[in-house]
């Protein structure tokens, strides 16, 4: 549809939220409270400019045989404004940006995962004994070493302290 047929159609309903135009609005050093007349205004001219600028993107893709929109597309369709071709291709180069550190963050984490399933698991058992003989005397760490096991001979042992 040409912008022309379109330029009636959204006449009268706002697009945007009301709280986040006059958000904006006041950034840009409006007052805190705007009108409502000046919050249709701005809704109606930032509606009808997008409208324009994926009109003239979709009218490159069709040319260019295809259906999806990509961001030559766009790329084309501002054109003739230096400021927004500029601010669009920032925002390509910081989406690639992105896009090369997701998969460089990726690779890195594959490659310790990898790197941590070669080395062996840590026994902590010794550990914990060391930790446990810590408070005993010498003469009571032999005592507490002797155990006893299943005389069933499973594989499961046991360990219990021997009476002295």
């Amino acid at each position: 549809m040409e912008p022309r047929a379109r330029a009636g159609k959204n006449v009268g309903k706002e697009t945007f939220n009301r709280k986040e135009v006059s958000s904006l609005l006041y950034a840009y050093g409006d007052v805190e409270d705007p009108l409502p007349d000046t919050i249709r205004v701005l809704d109606e001219i930032v509606t009808e400019f997008l409208d324009g600028v994926c009109f003239e993107a979709s009218r490159h893709a069709q040319v260019a045989g295809r259906q999806k929109l990509k961001f030559d597309d766009f790329e084309f369709a501002l054109r003739r404004n230096p400021q927004y071709l500029g601010r669009v291709r920032s925002m390509i180069e910081k989406r690639q940006e992105i896009k090369e550190a997701r998969q460089g963050f990726n690779e890195d984490e594959t490659a310790v995962a990898k790197d941590h399933a070669k080395e062996p698991a840590p026994a902590t058992t010794g550990a914990s004994r060391d930790d446990d003989l810590n408070d005993l005397d010498e003469d009571e760490d032999l005592d507490y070493l002797n155990v006893v096991s299943s005389s069933k001979g499973t594989g499961s042992k046991k360990r219990k302290k021997v009476p002295k």
